[in-house]
């Protein structure tokens, strides 16, 4: 997969998105503003939401258009997403910034008629959101565009993701990533389930990653030691300045200590290796070995006591202590001398 100037695969780094999403409260050098806190934390990407109130619901009172039991409890579908949204016209303005500054820059669209706008800016990739994995028809439309797609699976069962899959192959588009999703504001921990993130990628064979609602940054790092190569986190300037998605927010010092941690998660994973390096070679010198704590006299013969496995390891390796024991020094020797094979008569 490649996103801009990112290829995306088994080996590559995590590809890092700070979700933008309503954290701009309404104002566009708001928005700028948090765009280039993003590339300070040390983001790759910036992510918008491309709809409108009327895009992606309507404007009815009835109880079915009633939040309940999240952190919007009672609000009505329609005035959270008036409050929520990025006006379109700001789309280009935005997209240039993060360019600018080299952040790659996408969204996710909810319908046909931003996709269209997506388009028209060039988007290098589209993310689909976890409520809208089930939309076949807009999944369709996505993947038509040729372009990666990233696909979060918060609400999906299997039969989901299947179908949502299909339908992106359907249009010939092979570049997909899934996101697992906790779509809970904010997501409880133990909900985390980062084992998915590895079955995620051996059961639909593609590019695993986290889209993450919790608080904090231990669920990314996990995620990134389970192979996760893309990550996606909510950015605020600050969480003081309110919105629908600030509570569960990183701001710039708390995503660029994400930024931090998840890097250096990489570099702990490493490789399968046994051989051992400059450093893990220098650290035998503490290792054991065998030194005489006896004096001996040449044609002595060697006991049990005249020998020891201490620190530190310039001597005969241990496994040796049996085998040279009954054998005769063919020097003196003195308290604290290494063993050494040439030092004794076979």
């Amino acid at each position: 997969m490649q996103i801009g100037n990112y290829k995306i695969d088994k080996n590559s780094k995590v590809f890092i998105i700070a979700e933008l999403s309503a954290n701009h409260n309404g104002s566009l050098e708001t928005a700028i503003e948090t765009i280039h806190a993003a590339k300070r934390a040390g983001a790759d990407c910036i992510k918008l939401q491309t709809y409108t109130a009327d895009t992606i619901t309507i404007d009815c009172d009835k109880e079915d258009f009633i939040i309940k039991d999240t952190i919007w409890h009672g609000r009505k579908l329609y005035d959270l997403y008036n409050e929520a949204y990025t006006p379109w016209e700001w789309h280009l303005k935005l997209f240039e910034t993060a360019r600018q500054i080299g952040l790659e820059c996408f969204s996710s669209p909810f319908d046909k008629t931003s996709v269209d706008l997506l388009e028209s800016l060039n988007t290098p990739a589209y993310k689909i959101a976890s409520f809208e994995i089930t939309d076949i028809p807009l999944i369709e439309y996505v993947a038509s565009k040729g372009k990666p797609v990233i696909i979060s699976t918060g609400i999906a069962e299997i039969k989901d993701i299947e179908l949502a899959l299909d339908a992106c192959r359907r249009m010939y588009n092979y570049d997909i990533a899934l996101l697992k999703c906790t779509s809970s504001y904010p997501a409880p921990i133990y909900e985390a389930n980062m084992l998915m993130i590895k079955d995620l990628e051996e059961r639909f064979n593609v590019i695993s990653g986290l889209s993450d609602h919790t608080i904090g940054s231990t669920v990314p790092i996990v995620a990134t030691t389970f192979g996760a190569k893309i990550i996606e986190k909510h950015f605020i300037l600050d969480r003081s300045i309110g919105g629908p998605d600030a509570s569960f927010s990183m701001n710039e010092h708390e995503f660029s200590e994400m930024v931090k941690s998840i890097r250096e998660a990489e570099s702990a994973i490493g490789q399968v290796d046994y051989n051992l390096t400059e450093k893990q070679l220098k650290g035998k010198d503490f290792s054991r070995s065998l030194y005489f704590v006896n004096d001996l006299k040449v044609g002595d013969i060697i006991k049990k006591d005249d020998i020891k496995s201490i620190r530190p390891g310039f001597g005969l390796p241990p496994k040796f202590f049996n085998e040279i024991l009954g054998k005769k020094v063919n020097k003196n020797i003195i308290f604290g001398d290494r063993v050494e094979l040439n030092d004794i008569i076979f």
